[in-house]
């Protein structure tokens, strides 16, 4: 096949030859002219026939083969592997942990994005060296990089953002990069970020429900200061600050422990979901009634807690994924901070 029929290289463009090799091949295969399982030239025989380096063709190809546009048999040659999808917008989704609410901010993105994207979600379990990893071994195969920066330190503590993963992000250009969740302090308006605010969120959230809030003495928050996927520490600020205002003795645990000693009039907010269940498990126990003889109040909602009546304090997942797809459609750039709300059901 005389692939120079179809590839065409402009010198003149700012573009690099070997990206201008990936978008005609993906081109070319969005409308027809090449097939699915049709063999293409070897590294060698391109690179003769364009009169471009092997290494450049080698690169192109690398890319092809990373978004599984091809494939490679040994001794035989490279293939077309698909020709479903590759003509749409492609996006790498970097998520720190798996869990509901991080699939609620995809999937809203994805359904955001509509048929014209085709979205690769990878988890980094909040691990900077495999977040690096990912991100050197996708490097330049995608037009968008939307990344949720939450890494973990050595003793397991929250940290927004390392020296490292700065210069990692600083390589990706501005207008293919897109933050979610957590906002940096360095972004400025050049790039997409869609944030919550986390320690002035739960604060104003709170204060939205003092005067239900207002009947009890104490808040205990339970706080996991070491983790495997650490919480922001502005969280803890955040309440800190509330409860400073309007002068509640202020607690803080690292877990639901088995048979903690509940009192009457306290308040408990609850980070994780394990604990929360453990704490509804025993108030049920001690014969503790929600609302009355003491409260609750989970971080993030969900449609259970909805479902069993716990009040939340949350920020909109649904809209955080649903903004960063517009603004890429739209090609706007800028910083958008998610509504954050406080949620009162029958647990205070």
């Amino acid at each position: 096949m005389e692939i120079s029929n179809f590839v065409q290289i402009d010198e003149d463009s700012r573009e690099s030859k070997y990206q201008q090799i990936v978008k005609s091949i993906i081109h070319n295969i969005a409308i027809g002219n090449l097939e699915m399982d049709e063999k293409i030239p070897s590294i060698n025989s391109f690179s003769e026939e364009l009169y471009v380096s092997r290494d450049t063709v080698e690169k192109a190809y690398n890319i092809l083969k990373e978004r599984n546009v091809i494939s490679s048999i040994r001794g035989k040659g490279f293939y077309i592997a698909r020709t479903k999808l590759i003509s749409k917008i492609n996006i790498l989704f970097l998520v720190n942990k798996l869990s509901s609410y991080k699939m609620r901010i995809y999937n809203s993105f994805v359904n955001g994005m509509g048929a014209n994207a085709q979205t690769d979600l990878h988890i980094y379990h909040c691990d900077e060296t495999l977040f690096l990893n990912l991100l050197t071994k996708h490097k330049s195969s995608y037009d968008y990089y939307v990344i949720m920066p939450h890494f973990k330190t050595e003793k397991l503590q929250h940290v927004s953002m390392t020296e490292t993963v700065s210069l990692a992000l600083k390589k990706i250009p501005e207008n293919k990069l897109i933050l979610l969740d957590n906002a940096l302090e360095s972004d400025e308006n050049q790039i997409i970020t869609v944030y919550q605010d986390f320690e002035n969120d739960v604060y104003t959230a709170l204060k939205l429900g003092i005067q239900k809030l207002s009947k009890y003495k104490r808040v205990v928050l339970v706080y996991p200061r070491e983790s495997v996927y650490p919480y922001p520490r502005r969280i803890w600020r955040g309440i800190g600050k509330f409860c400073g205002e309007y002068q509640f003795d202020f607690e803080v645990l690292d877990e639901i422990y088995d048979d903690i000693i509940m009192k009457k009039d306290d308040l408990f907010i609850i980070i994780e979901e394990s604990d929360l269940v453990n704490f509804i498990t025993q108030a049920r126990e001690q014969e503790y009634v929600l609302g009355e003889d003491v409260g609750v109040i989970s971080y993030n909602d969900t449609p259970l807690k909805s479902l069993f009546g716990i009040s939340v304090v949350s920020t909109d997942f649904d809209i955080m994924g649903e903004t960063a797809a517009k603004m890429i459609l739209n090609k706007e750039r800028g910083r958008f901070k998610v509504p954050f709300n406080f949620i009162d059901r029958d647990s205070i």
